[in-house]
């Protein structure tokens, strides 16, 4: 009866140490369990991870490609800011490169004749008005004939040194006999602003001493030759190409312009000089306007 006791207790020690046991190996088999599900988790989020980068790849190219597509079939597109709503954007075919170089090379000549202008509006007109600004030259009429169309006109074929000679138009019939308009030299005004009178083209003006009841037409030192220049000391530059008429300089350096007690042409009363020739002057005029 003793020995089934104690066998019954030695029995009863050994199924508490196997639950022990078993429950410790339950809770190894669960942590390792557990491990294994995390690792395989791991390994699974890595795998989609991969997966959705790829897909993102895949969406962008298609994505591209579409709104290219779109553009090309002339579609609207829709810019959308992070700082404001979307905004329409009217769709424009896709330029070629040739395309794109004339955009460029059309966008820089743009801007430089936009400097251009600003240059010139910012920038007065620096030269003095005065006698320099005229370009004043020796001619020789070659002919002279009247004006078919007026009665007071002269039509002048003049030589001012240039390769050809000059249509000058003059209002000389009553003051000068037309004989007398022919093979002389004169004094030419040649960057005039080219004028049509009564139909042909007058391209300089013939100067000449004037008053209300006499004109006489200015005579270069006899010796010149056709287009050397007529200047005034004292006054240096360059004549203007053609005398801008907004610009008003012929009608501010006409009244300086007079001849003197001796006949000759000045210029606030510097003489009108041939270099290394002489002066120019009227015939018989004094004090008189030159125009």
């Amino acid at each position: 009866m003793a020995h089934n006791s104690a066998l019954l207790v030695q029995l009863q020690q050994k199924a508490v140490e196997a639950d022990a046991l078993i429950s410790s190996l339950k809770v190894q088999l669960a942590d390792l369990h557990q491990k294994t599900m995390s690792k395989a988790c791991e390994e699974k989020e890595m795998h989609l991870r991969a997966e959705n980068k790829k897909l993102e790849q895949e969406i962008s190219l298609v994505k591209e490609q579409l709104i290219k597509a779109e553009i090309r079939n002339g579609l609207q597109q829709v810019l959308v800011s992070p700082e404001g709503p979307p905004t329409n954007v009217a769709a424009s075919p896709v330029a070629s490169p040739k395309d794109m170089q004339k955009k460029v090379k059309a966008k820089s000549e743009n801007k430089a004749e936009k400097k251009d202008k600003e240059k010139k509006i910012a920038a007065p007109d620096q030269k003095p008005v005065d006698i320099s600004r005229l370009d004043l030259r020796v001619g020789l009429i070659l002919e002279a004939h009247r004006h078919p169309d007026a009665d007071t006109l002269y039509v002048e074929s003049i030589d001012v040194g240039e390769a050809t000679p000059r249509t000058i138009i003059s209002g000389l019939v009553q003051h000068i006999p037309l004989e007398q308009m022919q093979k002389r030299l004169v004094v030419v005004l040649c960057n005039l602003k080219p004028a049509k009178m009564r139909g042909i083209v007058s391209q300089g003006m013939v100067m000449c001493a004037s008053s209300p009841d006499k004109v006489e037409i200015l005579d270069p030192p006899g010796d010149s030759l056709p287009g050397e220049r007529v200047a005034c000391p004292g006054f240096a530059g360059e004549p203007d190409k053609e005398l801008n008429p907004k610009k008003k300089v012929w009608e501010a350096v006409q009244p300086e312009l007079r001849t003197n007690n001796h006949f000759v042409a000045t210029y606030k009363g510097v003489p009108f000089d041939v270099q290394e020739r002489g002066e120019c002057r009227a015939q018989s005029m004094c004090d008189a306007a030159i125009r």
